[in-house]
């Protein structure tokens, strides 16, 4: 496990995209990432692990504007931390958040967005804001807790989930595998050209038609390409925020295609719970209380 860099405190990753209020959850857990190795790279986009030890009827709620991505998860059930349970997260549209108290511990695979088409034998549309069981991927959920907590360290509980996944991949049509391939690949243009605004951009700079490119994306992301460029800018947004960065939202409005600065506020205010102007606050409370 990671130690912390001072006490009380646990070191960030770089990349803090979609945590609403990294500093304050660095006091509260730790959270470490991992790369995905071997055929599971390009598919899973990471792996992840949260803990955290907090006294009796103190709690944390974290809140969350997921990245278009499944997870697969195991570890501490919400409700009662001694309980491990294991879990499909479908890509949550709206804010999620998750209680931890006690102590407890969560080991995750993040997939690349479209990712899971390759694991899933249903479209990733059927799991979009849901939660399922492993076997919704072939995996014995009881077997898989019992492997996870076997183990009592966080690298090998990732190897673990990681080994689970890979048997997965290794079952799967070929055919399926190399079309969620395609989708990744869409996928990580939408995150990082920052030029692409529109569907029919995204098509085009893909080379395919854009009925063809949403329904690769509902079976195989389980949401639309528009839906992923608008919330890849509305991460990249929130984040600049978050970072004490002057941001103007009529030009954020312009990035993301609405018509125009008041549709960009309902849009953040539906996905993060407060207008831009109030998130930005509450950063910027965040950056000052930490320094």
């Amino acid at each position: 496990m990671t130690r912390p860099s001072r006490p009380g405190v646990h070191p960030l990753p770089p990349d803090t995209r979609g945590i609403v209020g990294p500093v304050r959850l660095s006091r509260t857990a730790s959270l470490n990432r991992y790369p995905a190795r071997g055929e599971l790279d390009g598919l899973v986009g990471q792996f992840w692990a949260v803990c955290w030890a907090l006294p009796d009827g103190v709690e944390h709620t974290q809140a969350v504007l997921t990245h278009p991505s499944v997870n697969v998860t195991v570890g501490s059930a919400e409700d009662d931390p001694e309980t491990i349970v294991a879990g499909v997260h479908g890509v949550t549209r709206d804010l999620s958040s998750r209680v931890l108290r006690r102590s407890g511990w969560t080991v995750g695979a993040r997939m690349a967005p479209g990712g899971i088409g390759a694991f899933l034998a249903v479209p990733a549309q059927d799991v979009t804001d849901r939660i399922v069981g492993v076997d919704a991927l072939g995996l014995d959920g009881p077997d898989l807790v019992g492997r996870a907590t076997s183990v009592d360290d966080e690298p090998r509980r990732v190897e673990v989930l990681a080994a689970a996944l890979t048997g997965v991949l290794e079952r799967a049509d070929p055919d399926r595998v190399a079309a969620a391939r395609d989708v990744t690949g869409v996928a990580r243009l939408a995150e990082t050209d920052r030029g692409l605004r529109r569907v029919e951009q995204l098509a085009e700079a893909a080379g395919i038609g854009v009925r063809s490119l949403q329904r690769l994306f509902r079976e195989h992301a389980g949401v639309s390409p528009t839906w992923v460029l608008r919330r890849y800018r509305l991460l990249d947004a929130a984040e600049r925020v978050r970072a004490g960065e002057t941001v103007s939202w009529a030009e954020v409005a312009r990035e993301l295609g609405f018509a125009d600065q008041a549709h960009l506020v309902r849009d953040f205010r539906s996905a993060l719970g407060e207008t831009p102007a109030a998130y930005a606050r509450a950063r910027h409370q965040e950056i000052a209380e930490q320094s």
